[in-house]
C-alpha cells in the first residue's frame, strides 16, 4: 500500500525539504491535465475564428457561411458605416442580459480572477466571451482574437480545475495554461505563450506553475496544424539583419519611439474609457457609441477594421507605401482606442503590433538601410513589449511569429528600450491600469521572500525570560497582574532547560476568569496544564521561513527555538524579530553606499541587520 501515498488526491501538505523549489510529485497530476487544457486551447481558437468569419459574412456580405473573406471586399459600399454599431448594441445586450465581464480584452480580467477570485472563472464567460467577440471583431471592431482566447482558454481550464479537487494555486495553474494554449493555437508561439503565463499572469515562478503550462503550450502547438487553417510561420519575414554600432543604436531609437507611442496609446486608450463613463447614457449603449467612430474609421480606410493579420503581413512583406501605412497607422490608433475605451470585446495584441508596423514603416525613410520590412516589425515588437511590459515574451515572440532567429538581437534590443522608456514614464500598463483601477495595486516585480534565506538562528532572540514548570496557576496569574510591564508570552522550561510550551497574558486572564467563576483556584503547575497542549518549536539551523508559516497556521505570536535532540531552549522568535528581517531588505533597497574610491556615501538609516538586536528580553 506504499505506493498509494503518492498519488495526488491522497497527499498531505507537510513542510518543504530544504531545496531550490518546493515542488512534490503532485505536478505530475498537473502536468498530465495539461494535456486536454492545451487541445482546449485549440478548440477555442478554432471556435472564435469561426464565429468571426461567420459574422463577418453576415454583416459584410449577407451570407451564412464560414469562409474567410476581408472586410475591404464588401459590396454593401457606405452602408457599412452601421455595421460596427449593430455590432455594438449586440454587444451591449450581452454584456446586460448575459454577463458584464466579457467586456474588455481579457487579459485584465484573467488577472483580476487570479488575485481575487481564486481563479474561479464561471461557465457564462466560456460561452458569452467568444461570442462576444466574434460578433465585435466579425462588424469590424478593429481588435486582436487573441485576447479572447486567452480568456476563454483560461475560463476553460479554470472550469476543469472547479470540476477537480484543487487548491486555488494549482487552479491558478490550469486557467494560465488555457489562456497559455488559446495565444499558442492563434500565433503558433508556444515558448512566447509560456513567458507571457511567466511575465504577466502566474505572478511567481515555480516548477508548479511553469512545467503544465509549458506542457499545455506544447501540446496546443502540435495539435494546430490539424485544427487552424493559419499558416506556420502566421507572420513571415525573410529579410536579413545589418549588425554595426549606428545599427543597433538605431534599433534602440525605434524601440524609444515605439515606446513613446505606446505610452500615448495607453493616455488616449484611458481618457476615452474616462469620456465614456461621463456620458449621460447607460453604459450598455456604450460600444454602439463606440461603434460610430469604427464605422467611420471605417470608410476612410477599410484595412482598418478586423483582426488585420493581412496588414501584418503585408508590412512586414514591404507591399505598404508609405501613404497607406500613415493612414493606416492613425486610423487605427483611433478607432481601437475609442473601441476598447467604450468597453467591447476584443484583444490588444493585433491592433498594437498592425500600429506598431505602420509606425516602423512610416519613419523607415529616416532610419538606415535595410531589407523592406525590417523597421516595421522591430517597430511592431517593440510597441507590444512597451505597452504589455513584456520584453521577454515579445522578443520570442517575434522569432516565432516570423520563423526567422536572425531578428532575435535587433528586436530584443528594441523591446528593452521600449520597456525601459514606459516603464519609467507609466506606472501601470494599458493590462495593468484597469486592474488597478479596480481597487488592486498589485505589483508585476519578483524577488527572493527575505524569510526564505534568513536563518532562524540570525533573528532570534538569544536572552529570553523564562517561567519555570513548577509554577502554579495563581502564582502565574499574579506573575502577570503584578508587574506594571509584563512580555506577552514567556516559555516554560524544566529544571533541564527543556521547553514544554509557552505561556501567554491571554492564558493568564483566562485562568483568572475561570478562578472567578469558581471562586477558587486550583494549584495545578504548569507542567500539568501544558501537558495535553500541541508544542510548537523551531530550531535555528531552520529558515525563518517554517517558523513564520508554523506561527500563521496556529495563531501565535511567540515560538521557542530549541536545540534538535536535546531539547533546551535556545532563544524565541517574536513577530517583532520577522519585523527586523523586513526592515533589513528594506534597507537593502533604500541604502546606497561606496565602498571604493576617493568618494563615499551613504543615504538612508543606518542598517538593522537581521540579528544585530536580537539579545534582549522578548
Amino acid at each position: 500500500m506504499r505506493f498509494f501515498k503518492f498519488l495526488p488526491w491522497s497527499a498531505k501538505p507537510v513542510a518543504p525539504k530544504p531545496g531550490d523549489f518546493t515542488t512534490d510529485k503532485r505536478v505530475l497530476y498537473l502536468m498530465a491535465l495539461g494535456v486536454p487544457v492545451g487541445a482546449l486551447g485549440d478548440l477555442s481558437s478554432w471556435v472564435l475564428f469561426k464565429l468571426i468569419y461567420l459574422c463577418t459574412n453576415i454583416a459584410y456580405y449577407g451570407e451564412f457561411s464560414f469562409a474567410k473573406k476581408a472586410i475591404e471586399g464588401s459590396p454593401f459600399g457606405w452602408y457599412t458605416l452601421f455595421t460596427p454599431i449593430v455590432g455594438g448594441v449586440i454587444v451591449g445586450l450581452m454584456a446586460r442580459f448575459g454577463s458584464d465581464k466579457i467586456r474588455g480584452n481579457g487579459i485584465p480580467e484573467v488577472i483580476e480572477s487570479i488575485l481575487v477570485g481564486e481563479s474561479r472563472i464561471g461557465p457564462k464567460i466560456a460561452v458569452w466571451k467568444p461570442l462576444s467577440s466574434g460578433v465585435v471583431i466579425g462588424t469590424g471592431g478593429p481588435f486582436g482574437a487573441e485576447g479572447p482566447v486567452i480568456m476563454t482558454g483560461g475560463a476553460l481550464g479554470s472550469l476543469l480545475g472547479q470540476a477537480l479537487r484543487m487548491s486555488a494555486a494549482e487552479r491558478k495553474t490550469l486557467m494560465v495554461a488555457g489562456a497559455a494554449a488559446g495565444m499558442t493555437a492563434v500565433f503558433n508561439t508556444p515558448i512566447a505563450s509560456i513567458l507571457i503565463a511567466v511575465e504577466l499572469l502566474l505572478f511567481e515562478w515555480k516548477p508548479r506553475s511553469f512545467l503544465p503550462v509549458a506542457v499545455s503550450s506544447i501540446v496546443a502547438a502540435v495539435l494546430r496544424p490539424f485544427i487552424m487553417d493559419e499558416p506556420t510561420p502566421i507572420f513571415p519575414y525573410v529579410g536579413g539583419v545589418t549588425l554595426s554600432v549606428v545599427h543597433m543604436g538605431a534599433w534602440a531609437l525605434m524601440g524609444l519611439i515605439a515606446g513613446l507611442c505606446s505610452c500615448l496609446l495607453t493616455i488616449i486608450v484611458y481618457a476615452c474609457k474616462d469620456g465614456f463613463r461621463k456620458l449621460p447614457v447607460n453604459w450598455m449603449l456604450w460600444p454602439a457609441l463606440g461603434g460610430v467612430v469604427v464605422g467611420i474609421g471605417g470608410l476612410i480606410e477599410p484595412a482598418a477594421l478586423g483582426v488585420g493579420y493581412d496588414n501584418i503581413r503585408h508590412l512586414l512583406a514591404g507591399g505598404v507605401v508609405l501613404r497607406v501605412a500613415l493612414l493606416l497607422l492613425i486610423v487605427k490608433a483611433v478607432i481601437w482606442s475609442a473601441a476598447l475605451g467604450s468597453g467591447t470585446s476584443g484583444g490588444v495584441l493585433a491592433p498594437l503590433l498592425i500600429i506598431g508596423g505602420a509606425l516602423g514603416q512610416v519613419l523607415a525613410p529616416w532610419f538606415p538601410h535595410e531589407d523592406p520590412g525590417f523597421w516595421p516589425l522591430i517597430a511592431m515588437v517593440a510597441m507590444m513589449g512597451g505597452t504589455m511590459r513584456a520584453p521577454l515574451t515579445s522578443t520570442l515572440f517575434a522569432v516565432e511569429v516570423t520563423g526567422n532567429f536572425t531578428v532575435l538581437l535587433p528586436v530584443m534590443t528594441a523591446c528593452v528600450s521600449a520597456c525601459a522608456l514606459t516603464v519609467l514614464l507609466l506606472r501601470r500598463s494599458i493590462l495593468t491600469e484597469r486592474v488597478a483601477r479596480r481597487g488592486l495595486n498589485l505589483t508585476r516585480e519578483y524577488d527572493v521572500d527575505s524569510f526564505a534565506v534568513t536563518k532562524v538562528s540570525d533573528v532570534m532572540t538569544r536572552a529570553v525570560q523564562t517561567l519555570p514548570a513548577a509554577m502554579t496557576m495563581p502564582e502565574v496569574i499574579a506573575f502577570f497582574a503584578a508587574a506594571e510591564f509584563r512580555h506577552s508570552g514567556y516559555p516554560v522550561v524544566d529544571d533541564g532547560g527543556r521547553v514544554l510550551g509557552v505561556v501567554t497574558r491571554d492564558d493568564a486572564l483566562a485562568w483568572s476568569a475561570d478562578c472567578a467563576a469558581t471562586s477558587g483556584c486550583a494549584d495545578p503547575t504548569l507542567r500539568e496544564s501544558l501537558r495535553d497542549r500541541e508544542l510548537l518549536v523551531g530550531y535555528p539551523d531552520e529558515m525563518a521561513g517554517l517558523v513564520v508559516d508554523r506561527m500563521a497556521v496556529a495563531d501565535v505570536h511567540h515560538v521557542p527555538i530549541i536545540a534538535r535532540g536535546s531539547g533546551r531552549l535556545l532563544g524565541v522568535v517574536t513577530c517583532e524579530d520577522l519585523l527586523r528581517v523586513w526592515l533589513h531588505r528594506l534597507h537593502e533597497e533604500g541604502d546606497r553606499e561606496a565602498y571604493y574610491g576617493w568618494r563615499s556615501a551613504r543615504r538612508g538609516a543606518v542598517k538593522a541587520k537581521p540579528g544585530g538586536a536580537n539579545d534582549a528580553s522578548t
